[in-house]
């Protein structure tokens, strides 16, 4: 096979469908500012007001609980900081408790808040990287104001036990959050079925534009202004909207909730036809996460080669057009491991050796077959590399 480009990065981002790209220009002339009453403001407020029914069905919602953010990152934000100053105001319960696996967006923040003095906790996880129920009450009692999971992880792409974990926050009279993000889309995610009191998900995780994401706030949950300056968004977060960025999500959720049990199954089917030719074909791999359909995110396989280190093969595999991420991140000259992956137990050495391949809408088995010929040979160069260093 000639070289070809095979994006396999879909949990990192996805490429706008074409459908949301050509409703977006279709609505090219909703320029109105929505909070306007003249007739251009009342097309844009009604656009955007189709587009918050579209994301609430999508989860199952009211659309009078959907809050337009930047991303799910300024939601996670938000939930965080929303118990944050109950703790300020002086409310008995000032304890957060979040997984030790969370999105970078959740755990960065908690370390800032712990790092200023607030109480928080991590909850462990098991050898999968699904949290630990039992630990979960453990960590309970009657000063813990929130619990966030998310729904499933980025990395491994394990499911969580978010309904289980819901049911524990609530009987100790604490709050629930989930970062859905990388589950939407991919399978069913209602906040009734849940028992979410709040929900995180960014558009351009499911075929939308970039920029654009959901708070889902339960209604007569804590919910203060986290930005000022405006009456937009019931007074909670000002700011003109972002008319085409919105009508974008709207548009995609939409694809997103007719297209869930096909998309689901193709992801699976191409995570399992990849995972199965890599332990074929190459000796030596460990799958991280589940191999159970109940309990892995379609799409996402993550996998360690040992002796062989994951930026090495990432860069391998981009020359030769293949576009994956690793559960290393290079910074300021130094390689830290998957915080991820370490959690559920994993070596370092192994985690610095791992892959994340991420299916999306549009790859194929074609993509899958590319990758199992041009991945083994890589492997074994950098493991023939590794072994000359030592």
């Amino acid at each position: 096979m000639d070289r070809r480009t095979v994006y396999l990065d879909n949990n990192g981002t996805t490429r706008m469908a074409d459908e949301v790209i050509a409703f977006m220009h279709s609505n090219d002339p909703l320029y109105g500012n929505a909070s306007s009453m003249h007739s251009l403001g009342r097309q844009a407020a009604a656009g955007i007001e189709w587009a918050r029914g579209k994301a609430a069905d999508l989860i199952g919602a009211d659309s009078h609980d959907i809050y337009f953010t930047s991303g799910a990152s300024e939601s996670n934000n938000t939930v965080l900081n929303i118990f944050r100053d109950r703790a300020d105001d002086g409310d008995a319960r000032n304890r957060i408790i979040v997984s030790a696996v969370e999105h970078p967006a959740t755990i960065e923040t908690v370390k800032y808040l712990r790092g200023r003095g607030y109480r928080i906790d991590l909850c462990p996880v098991d050898s999968i990287g699904r949290v630990k129920l039992d630990e979960l009450e453990r960590l309970m009692g009657d000063d813990a104001a929130l619990v966030s999971v998310m729904t499933g992880n980025n990395e491994s792409g394990t499911i969580q036990p978010v309904k289980e974990a819901a049911a524990i926050a609530h009987r100790h009279g604490a709050y629930f959050h989930t970062d859905a993000t990388q589950a939407i889309g991919k399978i069913p995610v209602s906040v009734a079925d849940i028992g979410a009191d709040y929900l995180s998900m960014s558009a351009h995780k499911f075929y939308g534009p970039k920029g654009v994401g959901v708070l889902y706030a339960r209604h007569g949950v804590p919910l203060s202004p986290f930005v000022h300056g405006g009456h937009q968004e019931n007074g909670v977060r000002a700011g003109t909207y972002n008319n085409q960025a919105i009508l974008g999500l709207g548009k995609a959720a939409e694809l997103a909730a007719a297209n869930l049990s096909d998309e689901h199954d193709r992801l699976w089917d191409m995570r399992e036809a990849l995972r199965k030719g890599i332990e074929e074909r190459i000796p030596d791999v460990v799958v991280n996460g589940s191999n159970d359909e109940a309990l892995c995110l379609p799409g996402t396989l993550n996998i360690s080669f040992p002796s062989a280190e994951g930026e090495s093969i990432l860069l391998y595999l981009d020359l030769e057009g293949i576009e994956v991420s690793t559960g290393s991140a290079c910074a300021t000259g130094s390689l830290e491991p998957s915080y991820v992956l370490l959690a559920a137990g994993l070596d370092v050495e192994l985690a610095h050796g791992s892959i994340r391949f991420s299916f999306g809408r549009y790859n194929t088995m074609d993509d899958v077959d590319y990758v199992l010929e041009k991945l083994p040979p890589i492997i074994e160069k950098v493991r023939a590399m590794s072994t000359r260093r030592i």
